[in-house]
């Protein structure tokens, strides 16, 4: 399986190994467009890894923060008491660059930049820029996805 990641086009799709189209979802990578250094709050280019798979059995919205569940469940009323919050829904595909000195190492790694495809908000559109750096999914379409892949799974992140 391997993942490709378009940010032009807002679209996520998996692949099998012999490199036919399983599945396509639309998603929201940054608002502020693509980009490599960390603090800049853009989604990083290039090849990465699943690093690690977060979340398997919890319930869906689930809210995350630092990768562990709060014990809160995401509902519309949570999302308007708390308006600026950065909402990590449902489950975690944390991503590892592979290129150092482009998406790996120093200011530039995806790891250290905590940078995930994770489930958003159901209020929210994808299609459209909005994240913070990471990849947002409609939080069915990403349980789909976490059980189709493993850790070590490539992602080809392109504008």
């Amino acid at each position: 399986m391997n993942i490709k990641i378009n940010i032009g086009r807002q679209t996520l799709e998996l692949f099998n190994d012999a490199g036919k189209l399983l599945r396509s979802y639309a998603v929201s990578t940054a608002l502020n467009g693509p980009g490599e250094e960390e603090n800049s709050n853009c989604t990083p280019r290039g090849r990465h890894i699943i690093r690690a798979k977060i979340g398997a059995g919890q319930p869906v919205n689930t809210v995350f923060v630092r990768r562990r569940p709060t014990g809160e469940i995401y509902t519309p009323q949570l999302g308007a008491q708390y308006p600026g919050r950065d909402w990590i829904l449902t489950r975690i595909l944390w991503l590892s660059g592979c290129e150092p000195g482009y998406n790996r190492l120093g200011t530039c790694d995806t790891m250290r930049r905590y940078i995930y495809i994770h489930g958003t908000p159901d209020e929210r559109t994808p299609g459209v820029p909005a994240s913070h750096g990471c990849v947002n999914m409609r939080n069915a379409d990403l349980l789909e996805l976490f059980d189709l892949v493993s850790a070590g799974t490539m992602v080809h992140i392109s504008v």
